[in-house]
């Protein structure tokens, strides 16, 4: 260390160590991290190349840095941002601010697979001493501005190395020893705002974020500071203090604090070695340019987050020779624009307090009018307030490299109270006026009185936290107590008000010069409609299609732009785009000026929005996890929305591969709703001949599920629905297979070699037994009559239902059937066999066949009479055809079954299923008395008498004895 360097701060090593001796337990460790604190400032002092440290979004770091730029003159300066995104700094002019930098890449090579889209957002804000030197270097000829922290490219490079914790979008989230986000006001109104979306999930990227990297020391400070949030902890004890210091004060307490809160962090290694690294990153991209260059140090500035200014690296300062490899970036694309921010964006993505970054900017403008200091601007930028002209250069100060071996400020700062503020009795009355009409306005009865009291309450408060002038953060407490009282009568409560009132969530906007080549596209090509697309608000459009063709292109951008971006985007009130189909007149809310940033993502992907939709439906086409079905939806929207028969027909070859090399059903009804609407499409288009690939799918898809039928009626995992739907393809399309070459014998092979255990499959192949000529009509009415019959099985009957009503996709002819099954069963089964498994019937009907429902009740219609009185003598159409169904023996004995008094298991047991019982008993000639003493009947039939009734009651019921034959093992 240099002699005037030692001397510097010698008294302020040793009263820090006197009082780490008077107060600290273990003096020796507190004592080691104070003079740490120290002799870190002093290196980022004697530093030859001047370093300035910042914090992030912070109006005293703004204006300091506002002052050294008007009285140094730097002629390079150096940038702690990501350097791939130089370029997008000169498209500033264009924007409103707040906006951000990106850099978005959705095609990576040499990451993990499933890691993408990648996106790194750098969010810019008026007050931000980043912005005032980005203006100055744009504006002053003469001036070099480089960014030199790792690339984007780095940022995901490094996160993805083995032992590297994600990087996350938090606090903590450009490594610069962050902690929890700050909590939500416990009285707050949770309120979804789309505006804190506006980053999306893009990890954030700033300069110099100040926090304490543990829990533990950030309680300590609020509970002594008397404060609730970390950003109002650190507006009152460093951002206001600071807001008029001069140069060499600003710069040794900000060092200070960036060394006391890289040194009281918790011991991570993956987090160190990454803040580490950037650190030697930036300092050897400095000397490489240093060297290249030849510029002098002392005309240079080097500005970084103040937890980087104390920085421990080897590679630390111009002279350093330690060397560093810089990896090369991956092969991946990535790609580079501005999105809008907000406000509220910021402090969510970056963990602030709600209203935090509006309270700064308030301070900045605040502190501006007090300074009367002209702050840097882009010439031409819209800033969304007065404009200031850009401050023309002065002639450079010859003691440049002074400010390196200044006197110690640092000890004065710390031994000195801060000054306190006087009251300013007009900004608080104005801000009480203010807020009392904003609440009124949104449904509040606040009065004058209420003012009055909030004027009160917030100087009371803020004598109660040590000071005499009361911070936004004191008036807002104060609002909140005397305005809000118990309900929130609007959607914004008064702690969103007051955020409002401090200077709103404001929202940036690319213009139009900035924006990709694909966003400006859709600007143009949407002119015609009338509106402003560059409002944010939600506009309606009225299109004429019939009356003005000409706005029909406008129609298909829409359309396309509704499958692109979000759905409050644009969202049509009238009119659809079906296959075959075309609006007469439409209607439109059209919100695109909200959704910028969408817009923007979209233009990294493609120049037009056809090519990013040809792209997307290719990627979905020939996804890994892609299916048949997949590949047909991208069919469809390939028609709907793209004019373009050969990529058409290229997703269609792709659908028959996937569909050729499926193993299982799980698709097949959406495969068998897709291909009929192609179908239907190209039939009526009046095309002569379906394309090449519809006749490939159709054949591929006949002896694709010929072959997997027989497994999907045994495989319990396989279910109903899709059994169904497979049916439905081979039989709704075997004329168009049979034309084509396919043979049926594979569907009536596939048929007699299926045998099902499940009722419900069972019915299903009854029913396609029946549409193949397997099993003729009367024999299938036969079978059901002896379901009904069977007091065994009856009370499975409703999934026999299921199959035969799921049936009717691929047989739509069974519907008269199907409807009197139903009326057999309703017609001939008593109230205590009818009632119980009715319930069930319903549900299963609802939830596996809720659209073949409609079917049956329009046949239902048609064969019922319309009127009361002709019901009377109606006679049931199939009963002059096979005759009704034979009731089942013994179904109207209840007065024979009520006088059985059983006891006993097995009593219980037929005493349960009475019907069976009583069947039993007469067919076997049995006694029906009760039997004595829980015992059964002495009487029994003959031998020769028993066994003709055996063979009557199992030639009566073939079903019941098969199944239980079946459980018994008996052949």
């Amino acid at each position: 260390m240099s002699e005037p360097a030692a001397s510097r701060f010698g008294a302020l090593r040793g009263q820090l160590a006197d009082a780490a001796s008077a107060f600290a337990s273990s003096p020796d460790a507190l004592t080691g991290i104070l003079a740490g604190l120290v002799d870190d400032v002093d290196r980022a002092l004697a530093e030859e190349l001047e370093i300035f440290p910042v914090c992030h979004h912070s109006p005293s770091s703004a204006l300091a840095m506002a002052r050294r730029l008007a009285h140094k003159q730097p002629k390079v300066i150096y940038l702690e941002l990501c350097e791939d995104l130089q370029p997008l700094l000169t498209e500033l002019r264009n924007c409103e601010l707040p906006v951000a930098l990106q850099a978005f890449a959705s095609e990576l090579d040499g990451f993990p697979a499933g890691i993408g889209p990648l996106s790194v957002i750098a969010p810019i804000t008026e007050a931000s001493a980043e912005y005032q030197a980005i203006a100055y270097a744009l504006e002053t000829p003469g001036v070099e501005l480089l960014l030199v922290d790792r690339s984007t490219d780095h940022v995901f490079q490094w996160q993805s190395r083995p032992g590297q914790e994600p990087e996350g979008s938090g606090p903590a989230g450009d490594g610069d020893g962050g902690s929890e986000p700050d909590p939500a006001p416990a009285d707050s109104q949770t309120e979804p705002d789309e505006d804190k979306a506006l980053h999306g999930d893009a990890v954030g990227v700033e300069i110099g974020d100040l926090r304490p990297g543990f829990a533990e020391l950030e309680a300590y400070l609020l509970h002594h500071g008397k404060v609730r949030h970390w950003s109002e902890w650190w507006d009152q004890y460093v951002e206001q203090p600071l807001i008029g210091a001069d140069h060499d004060t600003y710069r040794q307490v900000m060092v200070m604090i960036g060394s006391l809160f890289r040194r009281l962090r918790p011991t991570d290694a993956a987090r160190s070695d990454r803040d580490e690294d950037r650190e030697r990153y930036m300092w050897t991209r400095m000397r490489e340019h240093l060297a290249a260059s030849g510029a002098d140090p002392a005309d240079c500035l080097y500005v970084c987050g103040a937890f980087h200014a104390a920085s421990h690296v080897e590679q630390f300062g111009v002279r350093s020779t330690a060397p560093f490899e810089i990896t090369a970036r991956t092969g991946t694309k990535w790609r580079y624009g501005l999105i809008p921010s907000s406000h509220s964006a910021i402090e969510a993505q970056f963990g602030l307090a709600g209203g935090a970054v509006s309270i700064a900017a308030a301070t900045w403008r605040k502190a501006l009018t007090a300074s009367k200091i002209t702050p840097y601007r882009l010439a031409g930028q819209q800033t969304g307030g007065r404009k200031r002209p850009a401050r023309k250069p002065k002639a450079a100060a010859p003691a440049a490299a002074g400010a390196a071996v200044g006197t110690d400020r640092l000890s004065g700062f710390l031994a000195t109270a801060a000054r306190p503020g006087e009251l300013d009795e007009t900004e608080l009355l104005g801000w009480c006026v203010d807020i009392v009409r904003l609440a009124r306005r949104n449904g509040y009865l606040a009065s004058t009185a209420d003012a009055i009291a909030i004027f009160e309450t917030s100087v009371l408060l803020a004598g109660m936290r040590n000071r005499r002038r009361p911070t936004p953060y004191d008036f807002t407490d104060a609002a909140v107590t005397c305005v809000e009282k118990d309900v929130v009568p609007g959607r914004r409560d008064v702690r969103r008000l007051c955020e409002i009132m401090f200077g709103g969530d404001r929202i940036g906007r690319v213009g139009y010069a900035a924006l990709p080549p694909l966003a400006q596209d859709v600007y143009d090509r949407l002119a015609p409609i009338g509106l402003d697309l560059k409002k944010r608000t939600v506009q309606r459009a009225l299109l004429d299609l019939h009356g003005d063709p000409q706005l029909r292109p406008c129609s298909d951008l829409l359309w396309m732009l509704r499958r692109l971006l979000p759905p409050e985007a644009v969202r049509p009130i009238m009119g659809e785009r079906r296959l075959g189909e075309q609006s007469v007149q439409e209607s439109w809310d059209v919100a695109i000026g909200r959704h910028q940033r969408s817009i923007i993502e979209l233009g990294y992907e493609g120049v037009t929005i056809e090519q990013v939709l040809e792209l997307r439906l290719r990627k979905a086409a020939w996804n890994p996890q892609a299916t048949a079905a997949s590949a047909l939806a991208a069919v469809e929207d390939s028609l709907l929305y793209l004019n373009n028969r050969r990529f058409t027909d290229e997703l269609g070859a792709r659908a028959v591969q996937l569909l050729a090399a499926e193993r299982t059903v799980d698709d097949a009804p959406e495969v068998l709703h897709r291909i009929r609407q192609l179908l239907s499409y190209y039939r009526s288009s009046g095309d002569a001949h379906l394309p090449a690939w519809c006749q490939a799918f159709v054949t591929t898809g006949y002896a694709h599920y010929c072959t997997l039928l027989p497994t999907a009626f045994v495989d319990d995992e396989t279910g109903l629905r899709q059994v169904a739907a497979m049916l439905g393809f081979l039989m709704s399309m075997e004329s168009l297979a049979m034309a084509l070459g396919c043979d049926r014998a594979q569907l009536e092979l596939a048929v007699r070699q299926s045998h099902p255990q499940s009722p419900a499959k069972v019915a299903l192949l009854w029913a396609a037994q029946s549409q193949l000529g397997q099993l003729p009509l009367a024999q299938l009415r036969q079978r059901c009559a002896d379901l009904l019959a069977s007091p065994l099985i009856v009370g499975a009957f409703p999934h026999y239902l299921s199959g035969f009503v799921q049936a009717l996709e691929p047989v739509p002819t069974l519907a008269p059937f199907v409807v009197e099954v139903l009326s057999a069963a309703f017609g001939q089964l008593p109230d205590t066999v009818l009632l119980p498994w009715l319930p069930a019937l319903i549900a299963t009907l609802r939830e596996q066949a809720g659209e073949l429902v409609p079917v049956l009740v329009r046949e239902a219609g048609r064969t019922f009479p319309a009127t009361l009185p002709a019901l009377d003598s109606w006679t049931p159409p199939w009963s002059a055809a096979a005759g009704a169904p034979t009731p089942a023996a013994g179904t109207s004995s209840g007065p024979e079954i009520a006088r059985y008094a059983m006891t006993g298991p097995v009593p219980q047991l037929l005493a349960g299923f009475p019907l069976a019982t009583v069947a039993v008993a007469d067919l076997l000639d049995c006694a029906a008395e009760p039997p004595t003493n829980g015992s059964p009947t002495d009487g029994a039939p003959g031998n020769g008498h028993r066994d003709l009734a055996v063979d009557a009651l199992l030639d009566r019921y073939p079903v019941p004895a098969d199944a239980a034959a079946a459980l018994l093992g008996v052949s």
